[in-house]
C-alpha cells in the first residue's frame, strides 16, 4: 500500500543529536536543515555533519534544505550531498524562476522540491513546478512570505497557499504541504490551521517539533464519517456506472467518485 507522506519534520543540521531523535520521531520525513535554523559560523559544520549522517541509509526518508542558491554556502552544499546513499531528497529555498531548479537538477542526480518564498516565486509558480523531471513537489515558505508582502493577517495568504495548489496539480505534481507552524506550544492552533489548509487543498505539513507530528496527522487524515461516504460512493460506482444520487439525495459522478477513492487511498495508508 502506498504510503502517503503527512509529516516533514525539520531538524537543525548542526545539531546531530537533534536529528538522531528525528529519525525516530515518527515524521514520514525528516528534513534536515542547513539554511535558516544553522548560524552562519556553524554552516560548514553542519554540513559536514549531515554528509557524515547520510553517509548510510536512514530508517526514513531525509531531506535536506540547502542554504539559498545564491547565498555563498549553498554550491558547497550541493557539493557535499552529491551521491550519498542516505539521501531522498533536495529542498531549495527561495526559488524565484525555473532556471534555478535546471541548474540543480543538471548537476544534482536526486528528487529535488521547490520552496516559494516570495511574491517572485509565486508568480513564477506553473512554470517552476514544470521546470524539470527531477522536481517532486512545490510548497511555499510562508514567513518569508509574509515578510515579503508586507501580509499581517493569515488570510492574506491565502491567494498564495491557492495559487501553489493549482501550480502543483496542473504540473502533475503531489498536493503541496502546508508550511510550518511557528509557535510549538499552541497545539490548538495548529490543529484549526491544519483543518484550514486542507479545506484549501493542502496534503499534510511540515513540522518543528514531534509534539506537533500527531496534531497534523490526525488533521489530514479522513475522519470516520468521510471514510464511510466514500465507501458508499465507491460502491455505488461499481454497481452503476455514470452519474447518479446516492440515497441521502448527494449526487454521484466521476469526479466525486475520484475523490472518494483518494480518501480510501488515504485512510489506508502505511
Amino acid at each position: 500500500m502506498t504510503r502517503f507522506p503527512l509529516t516533514w519534520l525539520y531538524v537543525p543540521g548542526d545539531r546531530p543529536h537533534v536529528v538522531a531523535k528525528a529519525l525516530v520521531a515518527g515524521a514520514d520525513v525528516v528534513v534536515v536543515d542547513l539554511e535558516d535554523a544553522v548560524a552562519p559560523d556553524r554552516k560548514e559544520y553542519a554540513r559536514a555533519a549531515t554528509a557524515e549522517l547520510l553517509a548510510e541509509p536512514q530508517p526514513v526518508p531525509v531531506h535536506v534544505r540547502v542554504n539559498a542558491l545564491d547565498s555563498v554556502w549553498a554550491a558547497a552544499d550541493l557539493r557535499a550531498l552529491a551521491g550519498l546513499p542516505g539521501l531522498c531528497g533536495v529542498r531549495l529555498p527561495k526559488v524565484t524562476a525555473p532556471g534555478e531548479v535546471r541548474r540543480v537538477a543538471v548537476a544534482t542526480p536526486v528528487p529535488l522540491y521547490a520552496l516559494l518564498e516570495s511574491a517572485l516565486g509565486i508568480e513564477h509558480a506553473y512554470a517552476i513546478a514544470t521546470a524539470h523531471p527531477a522536481l517532486r513537489g512545490i510548497a511555499l515558505g510562508e514567513a518569508d512570505l509574509r515578510a515579503d508582502l508586507g501580509v499581517r493577517a493569515d488570510a492574506g495568504l491565502d491567494w498564495p497557499r491557492s495559487r501553489v495548489i493549482v501550480a502543483a496539480r496542473a504540473a502533475g505534481l503531489p498536493p503541496p504541504s502546508q508550511t510550518v507552524y511557528p509557535d510549538i506550544r499552541d497545539l490548538d492552533g495548529l490543529a484549526a490551521s491544519c483543518v484550514h489548509g486542507r479545506a484549501l487543498g493542502f496534503l499534510g505539513r511540515a513540522a518543528i517539533h514531534p509534539r506537533q507530528l500527531p496534531v497534523i496527522e490526525r488533521a489530514y487524515l479522513p475522519s470516520r464519517a468521510e471514510i464511510e461516504h466514500a465507501e458508499t460512493v465507491v460502491k455505488a460506482a461499481s454497481v452503476n456506472e455514470g452519474a447518479q444520487a446516492l440515497p441521502d439525495g448527494r449526487f454521484v459522478d466521476a469526479a466525486v467518485v475520484a475523490m472518494a477513492r483518494r480518501t480510501l487511498s488515504l485512510a489506508a495508508r502505511g
